[in-house]
């Protein structure tokens, strides 16, 4: 095992442990047809020759100026086994990475809609889909000409398909919220006052294979040899179409509800929905209300649990100094208490942030306009990085997200953004500062997975073992 004292910024590639906050990006997925040259693609990326994109590393120097493009690499199992990976080293992986996110599906909520056999194109033949390179750039030609150079002749790689995201509007998403706002940070890379946060710092085990993890003396299993495993992490990257349409029209017929609801002046004080903006009326404001319970946050990002009646309070709040007391005005189903439950009450106390994920995501698709509705498909491209995918990525997605056995109070219920949805039994409780909750229902499913594939994120020292593989 490794010590964070030992840590090589080096040997780990670039937007795991700091994101790029480039506004574009273009994930090209990728089939190894010649195992020969596509390992010596991978040496001539390690090294930008040959005309081949250099790979981005972590190393600091490249944040002092950063570069206009990144160029990485994300390896499938089978993707492994087309390089050559020897059996021994294979059969070491993760159950969950060798039978592949296609395999998972009804633990992470798959099914219907979402379910693989109705996945877009090439995620349709999971056993094709060997590596996913992606490319962030500022503009739409930096990409072009990344990619052109990086399937330029030899490569042994053969493009199945691409996906591009780009932010329309900085950090906003299409549901109208402001996104990428907290993630976990470590000693070795982040300073307090660089990102304030109540949350503890996480450590490097966390999300890079090899060392210490939340849990006192656990350390997750590296897959053999070191070299190839050691400083790697694991992503489960999904194409999650956004239903806008349908979000906006259940926000209208949840306030005209709570217009007639008995208890509604304590959910919305009387005139306090001036303060959301001039103009707002009260029905309107009603839908941010029902908007920033369903997520955890106003949709400017401002916390429920530091401003309960409004997103714009008179004093500033910080967005990531907070935690969940016994009385939070956050609903215990929200969607960003139940991804990560910061120091809040939970069944399993030890759990608290053994679940914490880099979260990497950028919108697709032209933004919704309320106004002109239409059928263009939109949604978010999402990479949610750790170093175990089923004791973090699986576990939030299954026992958090969609069967809420983290508090008794939504074991039953599922998330009401992203969970597996049922208009006829889907609910949320509101909470009040007196009496019993209001309760909502008839959440239909407004997001819809198109694709997606586990992948395996290579150190540098790993990507350089597997270009000197011998058949």
């Amino acid at each position: 095992m490794a010590n964070s004292a030992d840590f090589n910024h080096a040997d780990v590639q670039g937007n795991i442990l700091r994101g790029y906050n480039k506004p574009r990006v273009r994930y090209l997925l990728l089939e190894v047809k010649d195992r020969g040259a596509a390992r010596r693609w991978l040496a001539a990326c390690l090294a930008g020759r040959d005309g081949f994109p250099a790979i981005t590393t972590e190393t600091p120097e490249r944040w002092k100026t950063k570069p206009d493009t990144c160029f990485n690499i994300a390896l499938t199992f089978e993707g492994l086994r087309a390089l050559g990976a020897p059996s021994s080293s294979l059969d070491s992986f993760p159950t969950e990475f060798k039978e592949g996110m296609t395999a998972r599906a009804l633990k992470l909520g798959d099914a219907g809609p979402s379910a693989p056999e109705n996945w877009a194109k090439p995620f349709d033949e999971p056993d094709r889909v060997h590596l996913i390179a992606s490319i962030h750039a500022d503009e739409e030609d930096q990409l072009d000409r990344v990619q052109a150079a990086a399937l330029r002749g030899g490569s042994g790689l053969d493009l199945r398909g691409s996906r591009d995201g780009f932010f329309f509007k900085k950090d906003y998403v299409h549901f109208g919220y402001r996104d990428n706002i907290s993630q976990p940070r470590f000693r070795e890379i982040h300073s307090s006052s660089d990102l304030p946060d109540d949350q503890p710092f996480a450590p490097l085990g966390t999300v890079l294979l090899g060392y210490e993890t939340n849990f006192e003396g656990l350390f997750f299993h590296v897959p053999e040899p070191a070299a190839l495993g050691l400083n790697g992490s694991f992503n489960a990257f999904r194409v999650l179409a956004q239903d806008a349409a349908a979000f906006e029209d259940y926000l209208t017929q949840a306030a005209t509800e709570l217009s007639d609801h008995p208890d509604v002046n304590a959910l919305l004080p009387p005139g306090t929905e001036a303060s959301f903006g001039d103009g707002v009326s009260r029905h309107e404001a009603l839908r941010e209300v029902v908007a920033a319970a369903m997520c955890g946050r106003w949709r400017n990002g401002v916390p429920l649990a530091l401003s309960p009646t409004t997103p714009n309070p008179k004093a500033p709040v910080d967005l990531t100094e907070f935690d969940y007391s016994s009385n939070s005005a956050c609903p215990y189903g929200a969607h960003i208490r139940r991804c990560n439950p910061r120091g809040g009450q939970i069944v399993q106390r030890v759990a608290n942030y053994s679940r914490r994920l880099i979260r990497r995501g950028m919108p697709y698709g032209d933004p919704f306009d309320p106004k002109k509705p239409d059928n263009q498909e939109r949604g978010l491209l999402g990479n949610f990085i750790g170093a175990n995918l089923g004791a973090q990525f699986e576990a939030m997605s299954c026992d958090w997200l969609n069967l809420g056995l983290q508090d008794p109070r939504i074991t039953g219920s599922n998330d009401p953004l992203v969970g597996y949805n049922e208009t006829t039994t889907s609910w949320l409780d509101l909470p009040l500062e007196k009496g019993a909750p209001i309760r909502l229902r008839g959440f239909p499913r407004f997001v819809t997975t198109r694709g997606g594939a586990y992948t395996f994120l290579p150190s540098i020292p790993a990507i350089r073992y597997l270009s000197t593989l011998a058949n």
